[in-house]
C-alpha cells in the first residue's frame, strides 16, 4: 500500500490537492511516486489522468483509490465516445452518481469540502484538461490520444454486441448478434452490419491491417471473457445466435469487461436496474410511544421482488429454476440460489436472536447502515446487500428521518428568556439536540469556528430547565479547556442570566470553597455546572452524580482514547451526551472512535473490532466507506461557513475574546512587577513618573505574551506561556479546516517567537512581516500567501503590516498582543478583511484574564467617556500616566486566582 508520505484530499477551494509529508518514508514505488508528482508538479487534472493509467489498485492507499475511481468514471465515459462525437464535453453524472460516490469517501484531508459542486468543477477541469491536451498535441484524435498518454484505455471501436430479448421462443428467449460500423460514411449513427461481413469487406491482403484494426477490440475481450474466447475459436462471432437464459446472463456478467475493451455494448434496458428476489427485511420497535436508545428492535424477514411479495410457492419455483435468469411475475430477473439461500438464512438467524433477546437500537442502526452487527468484516454483509433489502416500520422511519434531516423537525422551540435571537441554522440545531436528548441519544455537533455552537448549548440548557419544572432537578455537566471558561460564563451572564450556574474550577472558586463543594456537592439549586477537563481527574464525585446532559467542548481533547482525561471524560453519567468541535470528525477514524464510545456508547463497539472493520472497508470496492458514513452522519451535524444555502446572513467580520490564563511562571513575573512598579512609583514623579509608568505598562505587555519576552533569556517554551497554549488550540482547528491566518503582535522580538511555534503547529512553515523586512520583498510574501495552497499563517508585526497590504486569503485574524486602540487594530483586521475577501473573517482577541489586558478590554466595551479618554492616542496609553498611584496598581493589579488554569 502506498506510503503516508503522499495523502490526496481536498483544499478548502475544492481543488484536489497531493500532501507530502516530510516525517514519512517515501514510496518505493517508481508508478505511485510518478503519479504523486504529477500532482505536485503539474496539476490536478494532470495527476487524475496519470491515476487512471495504473492497472492495478492492490498498492495504493483508499485516498488514492478513490480518487482513482472518479477518474476511471470519467475516462469510461470518454472512450465511449464515436470518432463523430469525440469533440463534444463529457457530461457530468448525475446527482445520484455523484451521492453514491461522495457517500464512499474514505477518511482524507478536506473530505469536508466534497459535494456535488466541487466534483463537478474537478469533472470539468478534467475534462477541459483533456480536450485541451488533444486539441494541442493530437489533432482532436483521441484514439491516438489514448494510445500516448492513456494506454491502458481504448476507445469504443466500430464493433459492437448486441443482445435482445427474443419473446417468440420459450426455450432460446434472447438474441445475440456482433456487427460492426463501415467506415465509408464516418457517421456515428450509420447503419450496422453484421461481423461476417467485414471478412467480405476488408478481403484481400491489402486490408489484412485494417481488419486486424477493427477486430482488435475483440481480440482483448477473449482476454477478459470466457464466453467470447469460445465464440471467437468457434467462429460463432459472426453469426446472430439464439441463447438460452444462461448464455444471456453470461454475456450480462461481463458487459463492463466488453466497454473496456473498446466495444459498444447495446443491452436490454431492464439489465441497468435489474430485479433481484431479495429477502425482504422490516425493522420495528417494540414499543414506539416510548421509544430511545434502550429500546430493543424486532424484525419480520418475508421475500420480495421490487416490492412484490413472494408467495412460498412462488418462492419455491424460483428456487427450483434452473437458469440464473427466470421470468417471473411478466419480468426477467437475477437469481443467484447459493446467495439468496445464504442471505435467508443469515436474516433468519438475526430474527430469531431478536425474538430471544431482543436486538438493540445500535446493532439495528449498524444493520440499517449496511454495516455488520458484530462488526465483522465486511465482505459477508457486502454479498447479503446484494440479494436482501431491509426497511423500518413507518413510525420508526419517521423517527430516524428527523434524525437524520434536522430541518423536518417540525416541532417549534417554546420560548425562553434567552436575551438573542437566534439565527435559523441555530434554531434547527437546537432543535435537533433537543429531539436526540429526548431519545437518550447523543450527538456531535461540529459546525464551523464562529458560527454559534456556544449559543446553541446555552438555549438548550434553557429549554430543558423549562420542561424540568415540577421534576425532580438534575442540572447540566459542560465540561471545557480552562481556556475556554472566560468565554462561557461571559456568554452565559450576557444571553442567559436566569441560568443558575457554579464553576468548579480554581479561577472561579477558592481553595476551600472547592473542597468543601467537593465534601458536600450541593447540585440542586444549579442548572448547569462548568468544569475543565482537569478539575474531572482531581474531582472523582463529577462521575458519581447522574447529570441530566453532559456536554464536552474542544471534543478533540478525547480524541486520544488512552489518556487520563479521555477515560475521566467517558465515565460521566447522563441521560444525554453531546459533544462540541470544530475539526473534521470523520477524517481520522482513531478519533471517530473515541468520540462516538462517549456520546453513543456501543454504536462503533470496541477500539479493537472497530480498527478491523475499518480496515476492511478499505478493500471494499463497491461501498467503500459509505456504510461507515451512513452510520455515525445521522448523530453529526456540521454547517460550514462556506454554505451560503444554510447560512444566508453571515456576517463578514466576526469578532471574539480569546480568554487566556497565565502560566505559573508568568503570574509569578506578574506579581513581582506590580510590587516593583509600586515602590517605584512612591520614589518618582514628574517626567520620570510618566516614563516609568509607560516603562511598566510595556512590562505587563510583554509579561502576558511570554515571560521570556519581559527577561530577554530567549527560553521561549510553550507552556510558560497561557497566550501560546490558547493559540495552539485555535491553531488546531484552523489546521484542520485547511484555512489560513493572520497573527498580528506589536513587538518585532515575538515575531520569529510566534513564526517557529505555529511551524510546529501547522506543521508548516509561514511567513513573518516586520520592520526589517525589505520593502521589495513585501510584495512577494504576500502573493506567496495568497495562493491556494500557500502557507498557512502570516505573522506580521502591527506597524509594518497594519497598512498596505491586501491577504484576503485569509479566514482568521488573531490580536495577539492588544494595541489597546480599536482603530489601530480595526486596521490590522482589515488586511484581511477588505475588497475582494469571498471568506466570513473571524477575528480572535487574545486577552490574559486577571491582568491589566482584560481591565482594558473592558474599558473599551464600556466606550464611556473615562474609556475614550484614557484610551485615546495611538497608542491607548496617553492618559495613563496621569492616574493616581492607586488608580494605576488598581488597574495592573493581578487577580490570580483568575488569572491561573488550576
Amino acid at each position: 500500500m502506498l506510503s503516508a508520505y503522499y495523502e490526496l484530499g481536498l483544499l478548502p477551494s475544492g481543488h484536489i490537492h497531493c500532501y507530502v509529508d516530510p516525517a514519512e518514508a517515501q514510496s518505493d514505488s517508481p508508478v505511485l511516486n510518478k503519479v504523486a508528482n504529477t500532482f505536485v508538479k503539474k496539476s490536478s487534472a494532470q495527476g487524475l489522468l496519470t491515476l487512471s493509467n495504473i492497472k492495478s489498485e492492490a498498492e495504493l492507499s483508499p485516498d488514492f483509490q478513490y480518487w482513482k475511481s472518479f477518474a476511471d468514471l470519467y475516462m469510461t465515459q470518454l472512450c465511449q465516445l464515436t470518432h463523430a462525437d469525440q469533440l463534444i464535453g463529457i457530461e457530468p453524472p448525475d446527482k445520484e452518481t455523484y451521492q453514491r460516490f461522495m457517500s464512499r469517501t474514505p477518511p482524507m484531508k478536506g473530505a469536508e469540502y466534497i459535494s456535488i459542486s466541487t466534483l463537478n468543477m474537478i469533472w470539468q477541469d478534467l475534462d477541459d484538461f483533456i480536450r485541451d491536451e488533444m486539441s494541442a498535441n493530437f489533432n482532436n484524435d483521441l484514439t491516438l490520444f489514448l494510445k500516448k498518454c492513456a494506454s491502458h484505455w481504448h476507445q469504443a471501436g466500430r464493433v459492437c454486441f448486441h443482445l435482445a430479448e427474443n419473446n417468440n421462443d420459450a426455450d432460446f428467449p434472447f438474441a445475440f448478434m456482433a456487427t460492426y460500423q463501415p467506415e465509408s460514411t464516418g457517421e456515428s449513427n450509420s447503419r450496422h452490419q453484421l461481423l461476417g461481413k467485414a471478412l467480405e469487406e476488408y478481403a484481400g491482403a491489402k486490408n489484412k491491417s485494417r481488419l486486424i484494426h477493427l477486430l482488435s477490440p475483440v481480440v482483448r475481450a477473449t482476454t477478459v471473457s470466457e464466453l467470447i474466447n469460445t465464440l471467437v475459436e468457434s467462429g460463432d462471432i459472426y453469426y446472430p445466435l439464439a441463447w438460452t437464459p444462461d448464455d444471456a446472463y453470461r454475456f450480462l456478467k461481463d458487459a463492463s469487461l466488453f466497454e473496456h475493451c473498446g466495444i459498444q455494448t447495446r443491452l436490454p434496458d431492464w439489465w441497468k436496474k435489474r430485479a433481484r428476489p431479495r429477502v425482504s427485511v422490516t425493522m420495528d420497535t417494540n414499543d414506539t410511544k416510548t421509544f430511545n436508545a434502550d429500546s430493543l428492535l424486532q424484525f419480520d424477514v418475508n421475500l420480495a421482488i421490487d416490492g412484490y411479495q413472494l408467495s412460498k410457492d412462488e418462492w419455491e419455483q424460483l428456487l427450483d429454476a434452473d437458469d440464473n435468469l427466470v421470468f417471473i411475475n411478466k419480468q426477467w430477473v437475477e437469481v443467484d440460489k447459493e446467495k439468496l439461500e445464504e442471505a435467508l438464512s443469515h436474516w433468519q438467524a438475526v430474527e430469531r436472536d431478536a425474538e430471544n433477546g431482543g436486538l438493540s437500537f445500535a446493532q439495528g442502526m449498524r444493520l440499517l447502515a449496511g454495516v455488520p452487527s458484530d462488526l465483522k468484516d465486511s465482505q459477508e454483509t457486502e454479498d447479503n446487500k446484494q440479494w436482501s433489502s431491509i426497511q423500518t416500520s413507518n413510525q420508526l422511519r419517521k423517527i430516524l428521518k428527523q434524525i437524520k434531516h434536522p430541518e423536518t423537525i417540525t416541532n417549534s422551540l417554546p420560548k425562553t428568556p434567552l436575551k438573542a435571537t437566534l439565527r435559523p441554522y441555530q434554531s434547527v440545531g437546537v432543535n435537533w439536540l433537543l429531539y436526540l436528548h429526548q431519545l437518550g441519544l447523543g450527538a456531535c455537533l461540529a459546525d464551523d469556528m464562529g458560527l454559534g455552537k456556544t449559543i446553541q448549548i446555552i438555549s438548550l440548557l434553557l429549554l430543558l430547565k423549562n420542561t424540568n419544572q415540577g421534576k425532580q432537578h438534575k442540572p447540566s455537566l459542560v465540561v471545557l479547556p480552562a481556556s475556554l471558561l472566560g468565554n462561557w460564563l461571559a456568554e452565559i451572564n450576557k444571553f442567559a442570566p436566569s441560568l443558575k450556574h457554579q464553576t468548579i474550577h480554581p479561577s472561579v472558586m477558592g481553595k476551600k470553597q472547592l473542597n468543601d463543594f467537593k465534601e458536600n456537592p450541593v447540585l440542586s439549586s444549579y442548572d448547569v455546572i462548568f468544569t475543565s477537563y482537569s478539575m474531572l481527574l482531581r474531582h472523582e464525585w463529577l462521575s458519581e452524580q447522574n447529570w441530566q446532559l453532559v456536554v464536552l467542548d474542544e471534543a478533540q481533547a478525547i480524541k486520544n482514547p488512552g489518556s487520563r482525561q479521555t477515560k475521566a471524560a467517558k465515565t460521566l453519567k447522563a441521560q444525554s451526551r453531546i459533544v462540541l468541535t470544530g475539526t473534521p470528525v470523520e477524517n481520522r477514524l482513531s478519533d471517530l472512535w473515541s468520540l462516538f464510545d462517549f456520546i453513543c456508547p456501543g454504536l462503533l463497539g470496541n477500539a479493537t473490532s472497530f480498527k478491523k472493520y475499518a480496515k476492511s472497508l478499505a478493500t471494499n470496492d463497491r461501498d467503500g466507506y459509505a456504510p461507515l458514513r451512513h452510520l455515525v452522519q445521522p448523530y453529526i451535524l456540521r454547517r460550514m461557513k462556506t454554505d451560503k444555502t444554510i447560512i444566508s446572513d453571515l456576517p463578514d467580520k466576526t469578532e471574539i475574546r480569546a480568554f487566556c490564563y497565565l502560566s505559573k511562571e508568568q503570574a509569578k513575573l506578574y506579581g513581582k512587577t506590580v510590587r516593583d512598579m509600586k515602590n517605584k512609583l512612591e520614589k518618582s514623579e514628574g517626567m520620570e513618573r510618566r516614563g516609568l509608568v509607560l516603562s511598566y505598562l510595556m512590562k505587563f505587555k510583554q509579561i502576558c505574551n511570554h515571560p521570556a519576552q519581559l527577561l530577554g533569556d530567549g527560553d521561549y517554551l510553550p507552556r510558560k506561556s497561557g497566550k501560546l497554549m490558547r493559540l495552539a488550540e485555535i491553531c488546531e482547528e484552523i489546521s484542520s479546516r485547511q484555512e489560513k491566518v493572520l497573527i498580528f503582535t506589536q513587538f518585532r522580538e515575538m515575531c520569529d517567537p510566534l513564526v517557529e511555534f505555529l511551524t510546529d503547529c501547522f506543521q508548516r512553515k509561514g511567513l513573518v512581516l516586520h520592520g526589517g523586512v525589505p520593502v521589495k520583498k513585501r510584495q512577494q510574501l504576500v502573493s506567496q500567501f495568497q495562493e491556494e495552497d500557500g502557507p498557512p499563517f502570516f505573522v506580521l508585526s502591527l506597524k509594518a503590516g497594519g497598512t498596505g497590504l491586501n491577504l484576503t486569503a485569509a479566514s482568521h485574524v488573531i490580536h495577539f498582543d492588544r494595541w489597546w486602540n480599536p482603530a489601530v487594530e480595526n486596521q490590522a483586521t482589515d488586511r484581511a478583511f477588505r475588497i475582494g475577501q469571498r471568506n466570513n473573517v473571524l477575528v480572535h482577541k487574545f486577552i490574559c484574564q486577571g491582568t491589566i489586558e482584560e481591565k482594558i478590554d473592558s474599558l473599551i466595551e464600556e466606550t464611556s467617556d473615562l474609556a475614550s479618554n484614557l484610551l485615546e492616542g495611538s497608542s491607548g496609553d496617553k492618559l495613563m500616566t496621569e492616574m493616581s498611584d492607586d488608580e494605576l496598581i488598581n488597574l495592573v493589579s493581578l487577580d490570580l486566582d483568575k488569572a491561573q488554569s488550576s
